[in-house]
């Protein structure tokens, strides 16, 4: 008998291994942070409304308008994370940006305390101190991938990503009876006609190798990505979804030597270390860690932490 478990872990790993692939792409294209942001939303956008159709999930979803706002809101949130993250990459290079962006569930846990009034724990408070401590050692110590020391600003762009994508996040808790493919359309579709009018000012590329890796980032790292992700993640134990979260940045940061000669300072690698460590790490143990109830999805980079059933 196979194991129920091997085609959703194999779906995850490749959802989380396709993550770290992004910075490549975004770079590859030659395009500005918007321009690239809208032309994911278009081309991933469709694709999941085309997916919804097919499922016949369109036609039976019947949104309130409380539905409809948070998920609008959620889109700006989420269109503004995805610039800020993109923009980062070539202020710093995509594995400083991408393991700094990591910080977004121990911000997520901040902006529960501040807003649901949940209780914040010693260990978060540790686990927190110890992550920003590993940002503030990258960011003395990490080299860009042209060699030189990270700019500052990229750091702090890649923060404001990851603050964007917890409160995406925080919102997205709101929606739990959503469908997640249903509000991964809205928000796209959304941020579509947000960016639309930076085009005049940050153009799609004019080159077709341009263009055509904008649309591999639309098809594959963005509507495959969902599918695969929300096909998957309902189905592991909360343990494994977290462990195989570790693929993104550390693809990531694989992609970033190999393809851009990134190199890693043993300073800068214990940073990314602690910044793993202690956003990653499982929050309970035992029983609670194995019972796969309701999860919320994991380290993706490109939509929000949407709470998803098993079935």
């Amino acid at each position: 008998m196979k194991n129920p478990e091997s085609r959703p872990l194999l779906q995850w790993s490749a959802a989380m291994a396709l993550s770290g692939t992004i910075g490549a792409v975004v770079l590859e294209s030659g395009a500005a942070a918007p321009a690239v942001a809208f032309a994911r939303c278009v081309v991933g956008g469709v694709l999941l409304v085309l997916w919804c159709l097919a499922r016949g999930w369109l036609w039976t979803w019947r949104p309130t308008r409380r539905d409809l706002l948070l998920a609008a809101l959620g889109g700006v949130l989420l269109v503004g994370n995805w610039v800020l993250l993109f923009a980062s990459y070539a202020l710093s290079s995509i594995g400083v940006s991408t393991v700094v962006y990591h910080t977004q569930p121990l911000i997520l846990v901040g902006l529960a305390a501040a807003f649901l009034g949940e209780k914040v724990s010693k260990t978060h408070l540790a686990r927190g101190g110890i992550a920003f401590a590993g940002v503030i050692v990258i960011s003395l110590s990490a080299n860009g991938d042209d060699g030189k020391p990270v700019r500052l600003a990229g750091i702090a762009l890649a923060l404001g990503a990851a603050v964007l994508y917890a409160g995406a996040s925080f919102v997205a808790k709101q929606l739990k009876h959503v469908r997640p493919h249903l509000l991964a359309a809205v928000q796209c579709t959304v941020g579509a006609v947000l960016l639309a009018p930076a085009l005049a000012f940050t153009p799609l590329p004019h080159s077709t190798s341009g263009l055509l890796w904008l649309v591999l980032l639309g098809t594959v790292h963005t509507a495959v990505m969902y599918v695969l992700m929300y096909a998957s993640i309902g189905r592991l134990p909360t343990t494994t979804v977290a462990l195989l979260s570790y693929l993104y940045p550390v693809v990531a940061v694989v992609v970033d030597m190999a393809v851009f000669g990134h190199r890693l300072s043993w300073p800068e690698g214990l940073g990314m270390l602690a910044v793993l460590a202690a956003a990653l790490a499982p929050q309970r143990g035992g029983r609670a860690a194995r019972k796969p109830p309701e999860v919320t999805r994991g380290s993706d980079p490109c939509g929000t932490r949407t709470p998803v059933r098993p079935r």
